[in-house]
């Protein structure tokens, strides 16, 4: 085998090892999301509701316990919550309920889990009553 060759070979196997770590809607299960959500501290890279409001849970670690409760906590502050995993309309959802706080409530809502790997859980939902869709991201810290 020449260089050339070793090397596509090389890339190949990265390729298809890389995107069998990744999973899309339709191969996530909620078991998955529940073993991947409780393991680490995740922070929200991306969260779209009426426009781009990331900002507002910078500095902020999430940490998912086994028994369904969720800790946001930025050093100075803690806000707590539940969460849980399922399915509806043959998608897999990650449920958050946050109480105590308005902009923490603005995640509560069952996730469809569109994207799902060891360091990355992405998130839409169609709003109720307007049809648009929010996005929410988590990447493993």
């Amino acid at each position: 085998m020449n260089k050339k060759m070793i090397l596509g070979v090389f890339a190949l196997s990265a390729a298809a090892a890389f995107s069998a770590c990744k999973k899309t809607a339709s191969d996530v299960t909620p078991g998955d999301t529940f073993n991947t959500v409780k393991s680490g501290n995740w922070k929200v890279t991306y969260f779209f509701d009426s426009g781009d409001e990331t900002y507002k849970f910078s500095g902020y670690s999430f940490s998912f316990s086994d028994n369904g409760t969720v800790t946001a906590t930025n050093g100075s502050s803690t806000v707590n919550g539940t969460w849980n995993t399922g399915t509806d309309d043959s998608a897999t959802k990650l449920d958050l309920e946050f109480t105590g706080s308005g902009t923490f409530e603005e995640l509560n809502d069952d996730w469809r889990v569109t994207e799902l790997s060891a360091t990355k859980i992405v998130t839409d939902d169609v709003s109720g009553g307007n049809n648009e869709t929010d996005y929410l991201t988590f990447e493993k810290i």
